[in-house]
């Protein structure tokens, strides 16, 4: 069934083996079953086991999935060409805010990019959980960064929790976010859980829906018009709108700015996608088995950008524009960008940078399945999404 799957060594295998134990002591302590999105959690954060808590490579060739910063420079120095202007009208006392690092690329060249363009920040915090990913930023960083500019960057362990002015970044994180899933069977709504089987093998089952996640789902089906068919499974995020309010904390003035793949709410519950759009990444190979190596590869849901929009704005944030990711960039300076580091660079430099471009806005490549989403509260962020805005969409 993985025959295309390269096999684990031994230790790797030894890691997700403990950290199944551990799934399966704590189906067991509930009764027998556990929520999927518990599951989910643990898979990927469980201290010390979980996917993004343990030591493994993550990003890059190294590790399971390339995102957009690891790519090359191009992609954060154009993110900072969209959030200068939110940042030179916040004025010197302007922060912001990075959720999950990943290896520290996007903070060192927005960082440097920022500087160049006069508009740096008061402090730029690094919102990661992970031990390990915020030791390999701050040595990255470190090295990478003149010392006034490495200065400016901090990490926390939650949110700023007092009042703030500035903008906050996330990339490929909301699908990260331990998801519900959920199961229509003759008009009435069930949870997915994780059970075990006779073997000790994590199996699915199902529960009544609690009453947050059934007013998640039916207030999908208003908005679709339609209810879901008997035996359709999905996911849905009840938890959006105050994992907004949570990180966004107390910014005054300033932005947002999301960056993931995912859908409209009309495209991501399609009659045809019949059980969801979770899957795991695992040495570059996506496949459905979310239950395989636990620990050792990622799990990850697209998102219902509806449902995005809707989170920001009921937190009291202006939808700023959505766009797919190639009109992003486009639209904020990636080819002048290309123009200028072609200049300083010799044949082989080109190429490379021309592959970056290609693979981060050509529409079979990162162009298109990557969305980005914008909110602003008392500043204009509208001129980043002047190019191919979908909000339509929404």
């Amino acid at each position: 069934m993985h025959s295309d799957l390269p096999t684990p060594d031994s230790d790797a295998l030894a890691h997700s083996e403990q950290l199944a134990a551990h799934l399966r002591a704590e189906i067991l302590a509930q009764g027998g079953a556990v929520p999927f999105s518990r599951f989910m959690e643990l898979a990927l954060y469980a201290p010390g086991w979980g996917y993004y808590s343990a030591g493994a490579s993550k990003f890059g060739a190294a590790g399971d999935f390339v995102t957009s910063p690891e790519i090359g420079a191009l992609f954060a120095a154009t993110t900072a060409n969209a959030v200068v202007p939110v940042l030179k009208q916040l004025g010197p006392a302007a922060r912001m805010l990075e959720l999950g690092g990943g290896s520290g690329a996007f903070a060192e060249i927005m960082l440097k990019r920022l500087l160049e363009l006069d508009a740096l920040p008061e402090r730029y915090a690094i919102l990661e959980p992970s031990a390990d990913l915020r030791e390999r930023q701050r040595e990255r960083l470190e090295r990478a960064l003149i010392p006034p500019v490495f200065a400016l960057v901090e990490w926390l362990d939650r949110p700023f929790d007092d009042d703030w002015d500035g903008v906050l970044f996330a990339n490929e994180v909301i699908d990260a976010l331990p998801t519900p899933r959920f199961l229509a069977d003759e008009g009435e709504i069930y949870e997915e859980t994780v059970e075990l089987d006779g073997e000790g093998r994590f199996v699915r089952g199902a529960q009544p829906a609690d009453p947050l996640l059934m007013g998640a789902v039916r207030h999908v089906e208003r908005y679709l018009e339609r209810p879901f068919a008997h035996g359709y499974r999905s996911e849905v995020l009840p938890q959006l709108p105050y994992w907004i309010q949570a990180v966004a904390g107390g910014m005054q003035r300033g932005a947002m700015l999301f960056v993931d793949y995912g859908y409209s709410r009309s495209e991501f519950y399609q009659h045809d996608r019949t059980d969801g759009t979770m899957r795991a990444f695992y040495r570059h190979r996506v496949h459905n088995d979310v239950f395989l190596w636990p620990g050792l590869q990622d799990i990850t849901a697209s998102v219902d950008f509806t449902a995005l929009a809707e989170a920001g704005t009921n937190a009291g944030f202006e939808l700023a524009g959505y766009s797919n990711q190639a009109n992003f960039l486009l639209g904020n300076g990636i080819t002048d960008l290309l123009l200028q580091a072609e200049a300083r660079t010799d044949e082989v430099g080109q190429l490379r940078l021309r592959d970056q471009l290609k693979r981060l806005t050509l529409p079979t490549e990162m162009g298109e399945r990557f969305q980005v989403m914008g909110f602003s509260r008392d500043v204009d962020m509208s001129a980043s999404f002047l190019l191919g805005d979908l909000t339509w969409r929404l």
